[in-house]
């Protein structure tokens, strides 16, 4: 009979203890702002909604790792499944269409915009064509590249923006969604400059005019072209680590500011930290309005100012 009490207090004490976590773990922290197979939501609503799977493989279809351990763990395996940030993906592109097909329509038929809301689409969509693409890339071709460049601003920028609803999540704080914005970017630049210099004269444009002996051009531009590649490469590379760095850095300080709360929820200094954590979510969060809106402007600048330099290389 002892024994059996010893043992059900040995099972309460360790189910205890994988209960209670540490609110500042990495891992916990990082779950935060992770992919996942679910959405979090408030304990009254059972804290995880599971997102139905209909084609998910037993075993990863292909795992891919640089080499380089904060990047190896922020790069999921292809698998497929449906996560979170693809839903949120799926519903901003939903929302891009609800949006702007009336705009589109209104626009091409030349009428006056109505409502503070359609002022403001279009605002935004003048500024980006007048202080954006066209500065970037010239009057002439920045319309050619003015779809592609508003589909990515209203895109990161929606995004941002639902990384700010509670239990969302922020799926520009992925690098699966901004590398494949970036490489979206990296293909366009590359095709743009290919049709508007040839194939063959825009790779040659990769390498700055210089007059050099040949005995040394033989053995210099080669090297210069290599350089410019992978300057190139680079390039896009960092725009999509840019995003996400700037995005998972915000979301990560308010988690860790709601570990404060939780981490003192048994003392009397809770009372103190929670108006201060409080107080501090809230700056924050304004803070990561104006960035929302800041990250969606310079990824989109970047971008355009890699398609001006692709198809005007001098």
């Amino acid at each position: 009979m002892a024994n059996s009490h010893t043992d059900a207090h040995d099972q309460a004490t360790d189910s205890g203890h994988e209960h209670a976590h540490n609110p500042f773990e990495k891992s916990h922290l990082i779950g935060h702002v992770k992919d996942a197979e679910y959405f979090d939501v408030p304990r009254a609503l059972g804290e995880k909604w599971q997102i139905p799977q209909l084609f998910r493989t037993s075993e990863p279809i292909v795992t891919l790792r640089v080499g380089f351990k904060p990047i190896d763990e922020r790069i999921e395996p292809l698998e497929l499944k449906i996560t979170k940030f693809m839903v949120l993906e799926t519903l901003a592109a939903v929302v891009m269409v609800l949006l702007f097909v009336g705009l589109a329509a209104r626009i091409r038929k030349g009428a006056a915009p109505k409502g503070k809301l359609t002022n403001l689409l279009e605002a935004m969509v003048v500024y980006i064509r007048d202080e954006v693409a066209r500065p970037a890339i010239g009057r002439h071709d920045a319309d050619r590249f003015l779809p592609f460049l508003l589909t990515i601003f209203f895109f990161v920028l929606v995004l941002n923006l639902f990384g700010l609803v509670p239990w969302f999540g922020s799926a520009t704080g992925a690098l699966a969604t901004t590398g494949t914005m970036a490489t979206l970017t990296f293909a366009t630049v590359v095709v743009a400059g290919m049709a508007k210099l040839g194939p063959v004269k825009f790779w040659l444009a990769q390498v700055p005019h210089m007059e050099l002996p040949l005995p040394i051009a033989v053995v210099l531009k080669p090297m210069i072209f290599f350089i410019e590649l992978l300057g190139l490469c680079i390039k896009h590379f960092i725009l999509a680590m840019r995003l996400l760095a700037n995005m998972m850095a915000g979301h990560l300080v308010l988690a860790v500011i709601l570990a404060f709360i939780a981490a003192s929820a048994s003392s009397v200094v809770w009372y103190a930290v929670t108006p201060a954590s409080v107080l501090g979510l809230v700056a924050l969060s304004l803070l990561e309005l104006l960035v929302a809106f800041i990250q969606a402007y310079i990824f989109t600048f970047l971008s355009a100012l890699f398609i001006g330099m692709a198809v005007h290389p001098h």
